[in-house]
């Protein structure tokens, strides 16, 4: 049975990030694993510096839309954020915003920069969660909305800032992310593959659950450390 885009999105919102992980470059070894990255010399996932504000809520999944937020410059005033509504209503649906912050080390802490209004006008045009290098505010007043956000922290203003870019290679928190790809996110962190392998990515996530589930049980029934030991000799993430 052939699942749509929206379908497979939505079923891998059934498995935690680390689980995607796997599937897509953690254990180059393991039949499961497509080996889409080098694990240590690309930048496919996040890294501590973000954290996940909304951790109730769950995997979310969408496409990234990207963008570049600065201070302000005379001699460049062509964008706004109305070009990265256009940018998140252009692209397929559900949407993950990427925002890298480029503001100085002395203000970088404390630029408080998406609010309650900006997330209600991307939550309008089918975002439905953004990361940054930086903060961001009104998180109680976004709690509801059910839109979730991996930041740096919280910060409650902010001054003038200008988008620099829209839907460029963008880099955050330890990721390198382009327009288009996909973003699976949740309290773990973010990850991100090439969109084209979705289907791929969800058929081996699911067999790996197998696997693990199969020897889950059988570790819960194991009596002694023999036992511990010879199921873990069939892991195929370690060596024999």
């Amino acid at each position: 049975m052939k699942f749509t885009e929206p379908e497979m999105l939505e079923a891998l919102k059934e498995f935690d990030t680390p689980s995607i992980t796997n599937v897509v470059a953690t254990y180059p070894d393991n039949p499961f694993c497509l080996g889409l990255y080098n694990p240590w010399t690309q930048n496919w996932y996040t890294d501590q510096t973000i954290h996940c504000m909304y951790p109730e809520m769950g995997p979310v999944v969408g496409y990234a839309v990207t963008c570049v937020y600065g201070l302000p410059n005379p001699m460049y005033q062509r964008l706004s954020f109305m070009d990265v509504i256009d940018a998140l209503d252009a692209s397929p649906k559900p949407t993950i915003f990427v925002f890298e912050q480029h503001f100085p080390p002395e203000i970088a802490g404390k630029v408080g920069l998406s609010g309650g209004n900006m997330t209600t006008a991307m939550q309008a045009v089918g975002c439905v969660g953004a990361i940054s290098n930086g903060p961001s505010r009104d998180i109680d007043e976004i709690r509801p909305m059910r839109f979730q956000y991996l930041l740096s922290g919280i910060t409650p203003g902010h001054g003038p800032t200008a988008v620099h870019a829209v839907n460029v290679p963008v880099s955050v928190a330890g990721m390198d992310v382009a327009p288009g790809e996909i973003i699976h996110m949740d309290e773990n962190g973010a990850v991100k593959f090439p969109a084209d392998k979705l289907e791929a990515v969800l058929t081996n996530v699911r067999k790996l659950r197998d696997e693990e589930t199969a020897r889950m049980n059988a570790l819960q029934n194991a009596k002694n450390g023999a036992e511990v030991r010879a199921i873990f000799a069939g892991h195929t993430y370690t060596q024999k």
